[in-house]
């Protein structure tokens, strides 16, 4: 055999076994991974809001990405762009996503605008605004775990995950490596700030995929972990 026949055949298994290879080194990432924390477990649904659409707008089996854009939704215009161009446009293939925003009864106009200006003709199927009462967009807020508070227009740039059985998700220790080593005081994280690109692109983006993960291991069978929740963290705490 000459040195060109077997420089072949080396290059010919190079190529074979390197996806090969790759593809073992990501097969423990997932099927081994932490599932996002339950942070909060009575997220109301949202039975009084109406929509334009005809479709029964719900947050049960869904996964859903929770906004409030209040009176004036045209002011939340740089918030509804980083969330369509970092999350709703990367996600909105995903069997079940959608994005429901709440939004005062009488801002159905300016819903419109605000739709016009993020749509750019594009598909926005799993994005929904819908509409209700100040009280019921208040009621709906505070079954929700925050650490901030509606605008007096009944706005805010965090948006929240919810998923299929009303459970908010996030991380129930939010601290980086080294805050962990130094031992600084557990922070959660219970909402996403869409002000914040690199929150969205990075830390909310890697939420939502290990969330469907989560939910595609379970309908093969083959989730075996239990989801962390915030009463764990809490136990883990008073030891």
């Amino acid at each position: 055999m000459n040195y060109k026949k077997v420089s072949r055949y080396v290059v010919l298994g190079i190529l074979f076994f390197l996806p090969v290879t790759f593809l073992l080194f990501l097969y423990p990432a997932t099927h081994n991974y932490t599932p996002l924390e339950i942070v909060n477990e009575s997220v109301l649904d949202i039975d009084n809001f109406t929509s334009s659409s005809e479709e029964n707008i719900v947050l049960k089996d869904h996964i859903t990405v929770l906004g409030f854009f209040g009176n004036n939704p045209i002011a939340s215009n740089t918030a509804a762009l980083n969330l369509k161009e970092l999350v709703y446009d990367k996600f909105k293939g995903f069997k079940r996503f959608q994005v429901v925003v709440l939004m005062p009864k009488g801002t159905e106009e300016a819903v419109k605008k605000l739709k016009a200006e993020i749509s750019s003709y594009q598909d926005l199927r799993f994005w929904h605004f819908v509409f209700g009462e100040p009280s019921d967009i208040k009621r709906m807020f505070f079954s929700l775990k925050t650490k901030g508070n509606l605008s007096a227009d009944l706005a805010t740039n965090q948006v929240y995950v919810v998923d299929k059985d009303l459970n908010q998700r996030g991380r129930l220790d939010d601290r980086t490596d080294n805050e962990v080593e130094k031992n600084k005081p557990i922070y959660g994280l219970s909402a996403y700030d869409c002000i914040e690109v690199a929150e969205i692109k990075n830390k909310m983006s890697d939420d939502l995929r290990i969330l469907f993960t989560e939910y595609r291991q379970k309908r093969k069978g083959e989730f075996n972990s239990d989801t962390r929740r915030a009463s764990d963290l809490k136990s883990e705490t008073n030891e």
